[in-house]
């Protein structure tokens, strides 16, 4: 069902623009496999661990890959804030070739902050999003976890393969 949401969506695009590629100021993409529980439990690994009491920070550095559930996000470095109140984690800011997979999607920028008490996932920089062989393009993608739902925004741009290519 997914992949025919996807499909149409990557139709509908493919003969409103000329050639195959879309460009816009905003896009609403569904994400099905990317609908996900912000409230399981979080792994992080890394080469390197700097703690700060004193701001309620953590930095991860080098090759860190933070799990949780199906979903991977890896960077070179991560910053993760924890709320005020217990000690409970805020957010997730990461840089440096950061990777976002969820399922069959995966997605790649220069920049993410995952949000947990929302469920946003904030990519910008570059953000290139692929789906077995079709890929959007954008200046930002903004990810609702909890709906599955994502908006590309700025310079949108999309490759679509139909089924006669190969």
């Amino acid at each position: 069902m997914k992949h025919r949401i996807l499909a149409s969506l990557f139709a509908l695009v493919l003969f409103a623009m000329p050639f195959g590629e879309a460009a816009a100021q905003g896009t609403q993409v569904p994400f099905g496999s990317l609908s996900h529980d912000t409230s399981a439990p979080v792994e992080i690994s890394s080469d390197e661990l700097t703690v700060n009491q004193a701001d309620g920070t953590a930095e991860f550095r080098g090759n860190v890959v933070v799990g949780q559930g199906e979903m991977r996000l890896s960077a070179g470095l991560v910053r993760v804030e924890y709320a005020a109140d217990a000690g409970r984690i805020a957010r997730f800011r990461a840089e440096g070739g950061v990777t976002f997979v969820n399922g069959s999607e995966a997605a790649e920028a220069e920049e993410a902050v995952y949000d947990l008490e929302s469920g946003e996932v904030v990519l910008s920089g570059g953000v290139i999003l692929s789906e077995g062989d079709n890929a959007l393009s954008a200046d930002r993608l903004v990810i609702d976890l909890r709906s599955g739902t994502g908006r590309m925004e700025g310079s949108v741009r999309t490759i679509l393969r139909t089924g006669d290519q190969q």
